[in-house]
């Protein structure tokens, strides 16, 4: 999808439509302190001059998205929004709103299988599709099938996407990055030298920043020069896994299949602080934090109809520094309090000196919840309960 967040944001504020618009910060709700003042208006009536601004935040939130107006000015995913601020002082600043991303991502998911069943979900905005045997899939290289899923998005409603076409999943990847927004890229086998081997390796998904690095130290910019050089190569160099995968990447090669069901290994909730914490002078503030994602973690266990042995915490210190602790219980659950009590537990293992920026909580050894016995030393209790026991002196 498109810039997702920020399309969906743009169908609620169309308004925005060409501005440069960053999604990001607090987790709030998007419209409560505007939607305050302009109570008697349309959301598409809401004048562009009262939005609020990127250049007046004050803060350490990243970017979620931006919209194409925005990153003009080098503007993107994962900037500090103070950063962005700098760039592009007059983008308008809107919040993210999880729940309406989801809605339309469940949305136009289920317009793809209705065109292609066999579809993998890659997160919110992003699928796989094998469309090797929907009748008159392969007409015009796939072009036409691709042009269908577009227009039936776009018409049901109003996003845009951009579509690859490739022999494998590796180089469709590569492909819809080619000509957003709206774009169709087709990518044929004989076409690996001139349209993927002149890339930067960086645009190999699976290739990060270090490993980027590690290859221009060794005079490796472009696929097509990671491709030049031999196996044994790259493995004696990256290791026989990652060497031999380079291998294999560079020459466009990936066997992996389109997995239209998988199971879950772990489920898991964090936050970042508008400001850092400390486990005593904040531990209030904290404690309903913490809560709130057990809380939020045992929901989305319950919807998704999971439960979990497994119950981890993680801690980001002031300094960048991360911690991660865990502890597996006797019985699968998905109860909130039972979440919380383990995972406090788990906070007795780390060290709450120090101020924290991050706190998140995880289950994992995940089981179906129908496979779950009843655990009959279980009792039913409230996840509030025990908040004060939640970084103690005791």
């Amino acid at each position: 999808m498109d810039a997702f967040y920020a399309s969906v944001e743009l169908l609620r504020y169309p308004q925005l439509q060409g501005l440069p618009v960053v999604i990001g910060g607090a987790r709030r709700r998007p419209d409560d302190a505007l939607l305050q003042r302009h109570a008697d208006l349309p959301l598409a009536e809401i004048p562009v001059a009262d939005f609020p601004l990127l250049k007046d935040y004050t803060g350490r939130g990243v970017i979620t998205t931006a919209t194409y107006a925005a990153r003009q000015f080098g503007v993107g995913s994962a900037m500090g929004l103070m950063k962005a601020a700098k760039l592009c002082p007059q983008a308008i600043l809107l919040p993210v709103d999880f729940d309406e991303y989801r809605k339309y991502s469940r949305q136009f998911k289920e317009i793809i299988t209705e065109i292609a069943p066999v579809m993998e979900d890659r997160g919110v905005d992003e699928v796989y599709i094998d469309f090797t045997e929907v009748p008159g899939g392969q007409r015009d290289g796939g072009r036409s099938l691709a042009r269908l899923i577009q227009k039936s998005i776009f018409d049901a409603t109003g996003l845009t996407c951009s579509i690859g076409v490739a022999p494998n999943k590796l180089i469709a990847k590569m492909a819809s990055e080619f000509n957003k927004p709206k774009g169709i890229s087709i990518v044929m086998p004989g076409d690996l030298q001139t349209l993927i081997w002149p890339l930067p390796c960086r645009k190999i998904n699976g290739v990060g920043p270090k490993s980027e690095e590690k290859l221009q130290a060794q005079g490796i910019h472009t696929i097509g020069e990671l491709a030049a050089r031999e196996r044994d190569w790259l493995i004696e160099h990256f290791g026989r896994s990652y060497g031999a995968w380079l291998h294999e990447a560079a020459w466009g090669r990936d066997e992996r299949p389109v997995v239209t069901e998988s199971e879950p290994v772990s489920i898991s909730r964090e936050t970042t602080f508008e400001r850092d914490l400390h486990a005593v002078r904040d531990r209030a503030e904290l404690g309903a934090i913490f809560t709130a994602l057990c809380e939020r973690v045992a929901a989305d266990l319950q919807r998704k109809g999971y439960a979990g042995r497994t119950i981890g915490i993680k801690l980001r210190y002031d300094d960048f520094k991360s911690v991660t602790r865990d502890q597996t219980l006797p019985h699968p659950t998905a109860d909130a309090a039972t979440i919380r009590q383990a995972a406090g537990q788990c906070l007795k293992r780390v060290d709450l000196q120090r101020r924290l920026r991050l706190l998140g909580v995880r289950v994992g050894s995940l089981v179906k919840a129908g496979d779950v016995p009843p655990d009959p030393s279980k009792q039913e209790t409230d996840p509030h309960e025990h908040t004060a026991l939640l970084f103690p002196d005791d």
